[in-house]
């Protein structure tokens, strides 16, 4: 598989977990949370339809990282990338068999 192809395939995986929840896990950090029930809806609201990528804020083609603004609170979102034991790096992001997705939402500066 060719690294164009790798990156489109990762690339549907995290839009997969991102805008669907399919494929792997998603949290949210304290900081997020403690913004109470309405601002989480309204932030995931605008993570799961995120969609101004561009050359510069998404290099490889990924899909797996962005900032973004709600209602003036920074928020940064970051898809990473394990083994099934969540104990290391996966060995191939574009293989769903040997990758486990964790979607991280944050406040920027819980970054």
């Amino acid at each position: 598989m060719s690294t164009k192809e790798e990156a489109a395939k990762i690339c549907r995986l995290n839009d997969q977990l991102r805008c669907r929840g399919i494929g792997g896990r998603m949290m949210v950090t304290r900081g997020i949370a403690s913004l109470g029930a309405d601002m989480l809806v309204k932030i995931m609201w605008a993570v799961v339809t995120f969609d101004a990528f561009t050359p510069d804020n998404d290099p490889y083609g990924e899909h797996d990282c962005a900032n973004l603004e709600v209602d003036g609170v920074r928020v940064l979102w970051k898809i990473d990338y394990y083994d099934l034991t969540l104990s290391m790096h996966s060995p191939n992001p574009a293989d769903p068999d040997v990758t486990i997705r964790l979607l991280t939402v944050m406040l920027a500066e819980e970054y």
